[in-house]
């Protein structure tokens, strides 16, 4: 398994993001529940979302971010991800 950092910039629409939050949640949530996302979350700011995801591979992430509410509903402005080797901590373990 592989270990991904994503960090989602949102669009200007406000109401639109506010309006996809809840599924995406809940969408995140079921990934929590399979061992997919180790954590997630807004910045304080509310201007961008930072999740960890475990995954088989690149194509895998992409299908789950493809999927996500924020994707499909239109309020991602843009995506960094980057591939993370864990070397410390409790994730470092898994």
């Amino acid at each position: 398994m592989i270990w991904f950092t994503v960090e989602t910039t949102y669009t200007q629409d406000r109401d639109a993001l506010h309006a996809a939050r809840p599924g995406h949640r809940e969408y995140l949530s079921g990934l929590v529940e399979q061992g997919r996302v180790a954590a997630a979350g807004p910045w304080a700011d509310d201007s961008a979302g930072f999740a960890v995801y475990r995954v088989a591979d690149r194509d895998e992430l992409d299908r789950l971010l493809a999927e996500d509410p924020y994707t499909t509903g239109g309020v991602v402005a843009g995506r960094t991800v980057n591939e993370w080797k864990i070397v410390l901590g409790s994730l470092a373990a898994q």
